[in-house]
């Protein structure tokens, strides 16, 4: 796996998160893009990245207060996210990381919580693979 593919991006828990990619996007000077769901939204950074603001699904623990705000290393799958997303996270234990969760399969891809050597919590995104163009006939 090479650096080349994978982005850094930051991701927040919100409750509102259209409202919420609004303000940062206004005070950030940027404009907010709708995301892979409609509860998620991307403020691009200046530069490079972005903030992601996604509602958490009501089937996972709300982030509780200082832990929903975190980094979130993303690329898109090649073929199948899931299998990428584990191979993924089997080098982060190697790394020194820690898991917190399994790797799951989500609609727009799969992902995972892990904490680094110190504890702190990060994601590991893999999305969908962007659809092919279609022949024409």
């Amino acid at each position: 796996m090479t650096g080349d593919d994978i982005a850094l991006s930051w991701v927040l828990a919100a409750r509102r998160p259209e409202q919420l990619a609004r303000f940062y996007g206004d005070l950030l000077g940027t404009t907010p893009q709708p995301g892979v769901a409609a509860h998620h939204w991307i403020v691009p950074l200046q530069g490079q990245g972005s903030l992601q603001i996604y509602t958490p699904s009501r089937k996972r623990p709300w982030p509780s207060s200082g832990s929903a705000l975190a980094p979130c290393l993303q690329k898109r799958a090649k073929a199948e996210p899931l299998l990428e997303l584990r191979h993924w996270h089997q080098r982060v234990i190697r790394l020194g990381g820690r898991s917190t969760e399994e790797p799951r399969l989500e609609a727009f891809g799969a992902e995972c919580w892990l904490e680094d050597p110190e504890g702190q919590r990060f994601l590991l995104l893999v999305l969908r693979p962007e659809p092919t163009d279609q022949p024409t006939r």
